[in-house]
């Protein structure tokens, strides 16, 4: 039954069906709003790194670089000097990682597919970047807990990712209908999630999430 699948964010027990078409089942968790696919329905890994070799996604593409300043034009205005960095899910062709190092910061890089170097997921960061990412992660409340946790005092954990709006919206929403996507998230989930680290939120424009860690001994500054 639908209430008894576990959130993968949350990890409540209480989901309710959200929406279903001819390929796939969605739940909607009553805690954090997250909308997600239960896991019959994920690829293997070798079905799901199959789709993403079909991307091409050139460092040097004018249309990419500007898909991505979306994200890294307020991240960089919110930056020290010569922050350190780690770009989350880089992918192939880590564009985002070479415009935050031509504007002078330090940037590491860790994909489960293309960089798999899992030492970077033990160090210290100013900043953390993680583009069109969390729609795929089979576990995201473990994945952004891990990232949370290398965050320095006062770093900021940088998202982009499309967001739920209602039901009438999903069933037209392409975004639902790459195979590879299994965690959707909307305004509210990213509020609870915010809530429950303790830190403060920006969302910018219709799909750039901001998540700043207090400088310690400070509260945060939910916005």
């Amino acid at each position: 039954m639908a209430g008894d699948l576990q959130c993968p964010l949350c990890a409540a027990a209480g989901s309710s069906p959200f929406y279903a078409d001819r390929r796939r089942r969605y739940l909607r968790c009553e805690t954090c709003s997250l909308v997600f696919v239960p896991p019959a329905f994920y690829l293997s890994r070798q079905a799901e790194r199959a789709e993403y070799d079909l991307h091409r996604n050139a460092i040097d593409d004018p249309g990419y670089r500007r898909f991505l300043s979306r994200l890294a034009e307020p991240l960089l205005a919110r930056l020290a000097p010569a922050s350190r960095g780690l770009d989350f899910g880089c992918g192939p062709g880590p564009a985002l990682a070479h415009m935050l190092r031509e504007a002078g910061h330090e940037v590491a890089l860790y994909d489960s597919f293309y960089a798999p170097v899992p030492d970077v997921l033990d160090g210290r960061y100013d900043f953390i970047c993680a583009t069109e990412v969390v729609e795929h992660l089979h576990a995201p409340g473990r994945e952004l807990a891990r990232l949370w946790s290398l965050l320095a005092s006062g770093g900021w954990l940088g998202v982009m990712t499309k967001l739920v709006r209602d039901r009438t919206a999903f069933s037209r929403w392409h975004y639902k209908n790459d195979p590879t996507h299994v965690c959707f998230f909307s305004e509210r989930t990213w509020q609870w999630w915010a809530q429950s680290q303790g830190a403060a939120l920006e969302i910018v424009g219709a799909d750039v999430i901001l998540l700043g860690r207090p400088q310690a001994g400070c509260s945060s500054m939910l916005v």
